[in-house]
């Protein structure tokens, strides 16, 4: 196999796939990429990546069975295939270690789908809030795979109310150079059915868009509220697939 070193090269090869280049972080830390001999499938290795380490898959299935194989022999067994649902699918089936865990979907979009911010008192929030956040996370969102003060996780927004209390945060967590990845969002449910998420939601896919030059998040199938929140505000939806691999007892 043959290992990318670059985002041209990366780019040119996934057909400029945005959880590709996501995975690949601009190639300015710990994430690494390779394509098979046959150049047709491409896997992206990114380490403690939204609090996993993912193998972000890209390409035809045969191709990526192999090239899954020989990078599993490169990094180790604790890098999850992410990708297209569909791929990660046929690709667990001829890869006798993996084992298919979860569907669920990338959303995503650039300034021309999302269009501007809607009016909104939604801003960044100083590093002093920190603790506020992780307390408004703890009660309402704990499963939230952004926190405060983990690496990657870079800023976070928030709206308060007219008593000064904050009611929903989001976070701009583990973005890349040209992909702004939103996440941990959370809106107290006194403050929800007002439009509080749409705001701050809003306001966070227009600054990724703004800073990155595309926006995109992570969600779960069966969340139909967000889901029809991210598509009214421009993000396209792709079903995206995991797989494990299986460690064998020694």
């Amino acid at each position: 196999m043959h290992e990318i070193c670059d985002d041209a090269e990366l780019a040119a090869l996934c057909d400029g796939d945005p959880i590709c280049v996501w995975a690949a972080q601009g190639f300015t830390g710990t994430s690494r990429a390779w394509t098979g001999a046959d150049r047709r499938a491409v896997a992206v290795a990114a380490p403690a990546l939204s609090a996993r380490d993912r193998l972000v898959l890209h390409g035809d299935p045969d191709s990526a069975a192999r090239l899954v194989e020989a990078v599993l022999s490169e990094v180790g067994p604790a890098f999850r295939p992410l990708g297209d649902r569909a791929l990660v699918e046929q690709v667990a089936q001829q890869v006798p270690a993996l084992t298919y865990v979860g569907s669920f979907g990338w959303m995503d979009g650039t300034a021309a789908d999302i269009g501007p911010a809607p009016a909104s008192t939604a801003a960044w929030l100083p590093r002093t809030a920190e603790p506020e956040v992780a307390a408004l996370l703890q009660r309402h969102y704990p499963g939230s795979y952004a926190k405060p003060g983990i690496p990657g996780v870079r800023r976070w927004a928030g709206i308060r109310d007219d008593t000064g209390a904050l009611v929903a945060v989001g976070a701009d967590a583990w973005s890349a150079p040209t992909v702004g990845l939103v996440g941990g969002i959370a809106v107290r449910p006194a403050a929800r059915g007002r439009g509080t998420g749409r705001r701050l939601v809003g306001f966070l896919l227009s600054e990724a868009v703004r800073g990155y030059g595309r926006a995109a998040l992570m969600v779960d199938d069966d969340n139909d509220p967000a889901l029809r929140l991210y598509k009214s505000l421009g993000l396209r939806y792709r079903p995206v697939g995991a797989a494990t691999a299986q460690v064998t007892p020694t």
